[in-house]
């Protein structure tokens, strides 16, 4: 049996389908532990299939819960701002929780919410399963999703930044300096929004018909560690004579541009004398290094005060227009990229 959105469901429904009791049901709804995980399963299926919504009041405890991949980071920090002040002047609480990278197989922090009966949560996660999603909406739970990693389902709300565009202006900053040799150090491969960064990347080279080598996008992980070990890789091939060293990288974050340009001064190489960096983010660190660092502005306090204000709207029952927002990026110009010059960059 199926049933069209709006039509009442009822918890006795749910659980004569399911075959259990209507206080089995409630325990479901509310995130109690005494239950079987099969149970809860079934129970989930049918309130996901049946399009079960709690009724009465949206808003139930005045708590919204941030989940995050990790808490620790600058990145991570910047969205906690952001949150944190839209949710406050709201007059609503906010949770923290970490998966750690693990948001597909832990279910710790939808237990958590479910106990906590939150009235939604903002979701800062590697992905969003379909096991999860129709957890939520058993549990009657809206969300919102920052920056997700894949394709998200229609209808989904999305706050995102625009990606693909903010690596075109970076590298277009790079050609219009006269750089033509030009490395990425991309992020990870599976990230929707490292593939953007890398796509536009090779947009703006080829619209410039400037030829991209196979070896033009370096994939590493968004960190300092990873910058670090992809420019190190670079300075290495061109010691052994295997390519030039480039005369530009472009990273796909400003943590990566950091570790780019402390293994190019520990190998003698002057920023951006010898190599021109560009980074992606703007944390607040890019404008205080030495030299301050070029890189594309995302507004991610921006973007999460937008998921903070459109989660309210769907806590209070409205309906949101434009389920996937992108919010512009910008480059920002400082010191850590400068005019080409033929032969400085010779290691």
């Amino acid at each position: 049996m199926t049933t069209r959105p709006g039509n009442k469901v009822t918890i006795g429904a749910i659980a004569a389908e399911a075959g259990v009791s209507s206080a089995t049901v409630s325990k479901v709804l509310n995130g109690r532990a005494d239950v079987s995980t099969a149970t809860r399963e079934k129970v989930q299926q049918i309130m996901a299939r049946r399009h079960y919504q709690r009724r009465g009041s949206r808003r139930r405890g005045g708590i919204v819960d941030l989940v995050l991949n990790e808490l620790d980071s600058l990145w991570s920090i910047e969205i906690i701002r952001g949150a944190e002040e839209t949710l406050r002047e709201a007059g609503v609480s906010m949770v923290l929780s970490a998966v750690h990278g693990d948001s597909e197989g832990t279910t710790a922090w939808l237990d958590q919410l479910a106990a906590r009966r939150s009235d939604g949560a903002i979701l800062v996660v590697s992905d969003l399963t379909p096991r999860q999603r129709a957890r939520l909406t058993a549990l009657g739970v809206p969300f919102v999703l920052v920056d997700p990693v894949g394709n998200v389902e229609a209808g989904v709300p999305t706050i995102g930044a625009t990606n693909w565009a903010g690596a075109v202006a970076a590298t277009e900053h790079l050609i219009a300096l006269g750089h033509r040799d030009i490395v990425h150090l991309a992020g990870p491969r599976h990230l929707l929004c490292s593939r953007a960064r890398a796509d536009g990347f090779r947009a703006a080279m080829e619209a410039a018909e400037i030829p991209v080598r196979e070896d033009a996008v370096s994939h590493g992980a968004f960190d300092d560690a990873s910058g670090q070990a992809q420019a190190e890789a670079l300075v290495t091939a061109a010691e052994r004579g295997e390519r030039a060293l480039p005369s530009a990288l472009f990273a796909a974050s400003d943590l990566q541009a950091l570790g780019a340009c402390a293994a190019l001064r520990a190998r003698g190489l002057r920023v951006p004398r010898d190599v021109s960096v560009v980074g992606f983010d703007d944390l607040p660190v890019s404008r205080w290094c030495h030299p301050a660092l070029t890189t594309v502005r995302q507004p991610l306090q921006d973007m999460a005060a937008m998921a903070a204000r459109t989660l309210l709207r769907l806590v209070d029952g409205e309906q949101v227009d434009l389920p996937r927002v992108e919010l512009a990026t910008r480059l920002v110009e400082r010191e850590s990229t400068a005019a080409y010059e033929a032969g400085s960059t010779a290691p």
